[in-house]
């Protein structure tokens, strides 16, 4: 075990590190933070914030000389610098698991040849594989780019093969996957914690809106029947195996319908780190998905996962600043409405600024809550 008292390093500086730093100085650990932004949100928890590249030798250098476990906060960290570190210290999740979630040629091709239901994709390297594409993938269809791409950046619905190319040839013709479009009925999520000893602990199956591609709205539990909810568990399990998972996983499902018009499971994506789906666990369950990363990649039994009140959980964006400022009275006149802003100085349209989770007895009495302080905020 790595007690507290010793060092966590953390590549990445965004509001997962800051909430992840927080957890970990909570349970008495250090925590070194290395992200190249001089103002990232995890700079004013960190213990010491190394403002560098995530190639940067010395910084890596510094990291392997006095942590004891290396950790990650965001997909998107260099895959030879995590097995650089590696080679010195313990780097959880693997930097060959991370490398597999960053792309998403090798994260489909890795669900499909382990069995695992995705729906139809095809990759597209160069401008011929495009048209094969385009005859393996029926269209309509969403193209997407295979690194890099979040919050719906990165992806394009496409109907005919010429807009393929030219959308193809306007992100400079970089790797891309093709994915079919389906009957979707809705989303949910599973973010669980895998233990160095292979115990797994997972939090209850999370109901998912997004607008415009950005997480909007999540609903714990989800509603959902328990067949499909024992079936998301069974292949979130399977996968953290697979994968030989230690750390924060989540894993993003698409409900669809068949062609018997029965709603299955399809795979659409995994993030190696605490999600934002997960962010209801601080308020709502007895362990939080980041202290329960703290706990899984310092080698520490992990928590108890029991969720105490139903919650609803949204994302606040710079659309909802006036004037720089957050109108804050129009959430914490709700006493049930907890509010977590991500120390981000300057807000944007659509950027994520904070988020709120709204509690209640049931799943119904939370959302109304939640939708009313929405309404007043965009009405503001």
């Amino acid at each position: 075990m790595i007690l507290p008292g010793s060092t966590i390093g953390l590549l990445g500086g965004g509001q997962l590190g800051r909430m992840f730093t927080s957890a970990a100085r909570a349970m008495g650990y250090e925590v070194i933070v290395v992200d190249p932004d001089a103002q990232c949100p995890a700079a004013h928890f960190a213990s010491e914030h190394l403002c560098a590249d995530f190639h940067d030798r010395a910084a890596l250098e510094s990291l392997a000389k006095r942590c004891a476990v290396i950790t990650t906060e965001f997909e998107n960290p260099p895959a030879d610098s995590l097995a650089w570190l590696a080679e010195r210290l313990p780097v959880r999740p693997s930097a060959n698991a991370v490398a597999i979630a960053q792309d998403r040629i090798s994260e489909k091709s890795f669900f499909a040849g382990n069995g695992f239901p995705v729906g139809p994709f095809a990759k597209i390297l160069t401008q011929d594989d495009v048209e094969i594409a385009c005859k393996q993938i029926k269209l309509p269809a969403l193209l997407k780019v295979a690194r890099f791409g979040y919050d719906g950046k990165g992806q394009a619905r496409v109907t005919t093969t010429a807009e393929t190319i030219a959308q193809f040839k306007q992100w400079k013709s970089v790797p891309c996957v093709l994915e079919q479009l389906l009957p979707l009925q809705r989303e949910v999520s599973i973010v669980l914690a895998r233990g160095m000893d292979g115990a797994i602990a997972e939090f209850p199956v999370i109901e998912n809106q997004h607008v415009n591609g950005i997480l909007d709205i999540s609903i714990a539990p989800a509603r959902i029947n328990a067949a499909l909810r024992d079936q998301a568990l069974a292949i979130a399990h399977e996968l953290a195996r697979k994968l030989d998972y230690v750390g924060i996983l989540a894993i993003e499902f698409f409900i669809v319908l068949d062609e018997h018009n029965q709603e299955k499971l399809l795979i659409n994506e995994i993030a190696p780190r605490p999600h934002n789906s997960g962010h209801y666990t601080v308020d709502a369950c007895l362990t939080s998905q980041f202290e329960q990363q703290v706990r899984a990649v310092c080698g520490l039994p992990l928590g108890p996962t029991r969720q105490h009140s139903a919650a609803v959980m949204f994302n606040l964006l710079g659309d909802v600043w006036r004037e720089g400022q957050l109108p804050a009275d129009v959430i914490l006149q709700y006493p049930d409405a907890k509010l977590h802003l991500y120390g981000k100085s300057e807000a944007r349209a659509g950027r994520k600024m904070g988020h709120v989770t709204v509690l209640g007895d049931d799943v119904g009495s939370a959302l109304l809550v939640a939708e009313r302080i929405k309404s007043k905020l965009l009405a503001n």
